[in-house]
């Protein structure tokens, strides 16, 4: 449904619990970061725990930790990683939750997430065979996590139901992100200082969205452009860059999030042609 229900429901007195009171975004943001923490103190006790949490094709094909298609969904690679993904949850999911409502919400999240990860396992199957497949899609024993799945889902659901809302693609976090990778790889001497220097300019260039001065906001380099355009942006230049060097991103997830999404959204603008209309006439 495109219309929440949960706007015209009336409240009934004791049917309320303490979850209620908070949007599902914000309590899959505090799993979120819950999880990291959790997972990240185990894998420093036991490093081989990291093995039960992210998401190896190798293990998956085999018909091994065949959870971890859930549990990398809850685990990032860094602070930074938890802290950007969680930052593009924040704003994604509450627009969507908002039009989709909670309950299709949930299952919508997990359901892009899932099938993100098992892009990820079935395009490093297929890279097998293909020139650059390992580069462009992961390897067999490569790990990977994160919600991006996820993410890329809600990202897909929106450029279909609401295609010309103009949104701000912040371009300046890949960039640093990419420009760090070159530097751990060409110039491993001087990375550990680039890496301090990254963090930093990441968080100023998030931090900076939220600032009325015109300028400071530039740091960023954040691009506008509209929900349909979004997802092209987002992935097509890191797979062009994967076909020369592999990038530690997980296109093939990020894909299959999106595919989810797409799918649903054109399901929900099928199925809910006059509501789609309305709501893109409501949200502008």
């Amino acid at each position: 449904m495109v219309i929440r229900k949960d706007f015209r429901r009336k409240v009934v007195p004791g049917k309320l619990n303490f979850i209620s009171f908070f949007s599902l975004t914000s309590v899959l943001i505090v799993i979120n970061i819950v999880l990291f923490f959790l997972f990240w103190i185990l894998i420093k006790i036991f490093p081989s725990f990291l093995k039960f949490v992210s998401i190896s094709p190798s293990f998956i094909l085999s018909g091994e930790k065949l959870w971890t298609i859930v549990t990398s969904m809850f685990m990032h690679a860094g602070f930074f990683h938890l802290f950007v993904n969680m930052f593009s949850l924040f704003f994604l999911g509450s627009l969507t939750e908002r039009i989709i409502g909670r309950k299709r919400f949930f299952w919508f999240y997990l359901i892009a997430g899932i099938f993100g990860s098992l892009l990820f396992v079935l395009g490093a199957f297929g890279g097998q065979f293909i020139p650059r497949g390992d580069s462009l899609f992961g390897g067999l024993d490569d790990f990977a996590v994160g919600a991006s799945g996820a993410i890329f889902g809600l990202l897909g659901v929106l450029a279909v139901l609401l295609p010309k809302k103009e949104i701000y693609l912040i371009v300046g976090p890949l960039i640093v992100i990419i420009l760090q990778f070159f530097m751990g790889t060409f110039v491993p001497g001087v990375s550990g200082v680039f890496d301090i220097i990254s963090s930093i300019l990441i968080f100023l260039m998030i931090f900076s969205m939220f600032s009325s001065n015109t300028f400071f906001r530039k740091i960023a380099i954040p691009v506008k452009l509209s929900f349909w355009v979004a997802p092209v942006v987002a992935i097509v230049p890191l797979f062009v860059l994967g076909f020369f060097i592999k990038l530690p991103i997980g296109n093939s997830a990020h894909l299959g999030g999106l595919i989810v999404g797409l799918v649903y959204g054109f399901y929900l603008r099928s199925k809910y042609s006059q509501k789609v209309k309305l709501l893109s006439k409501m949200i502008k």
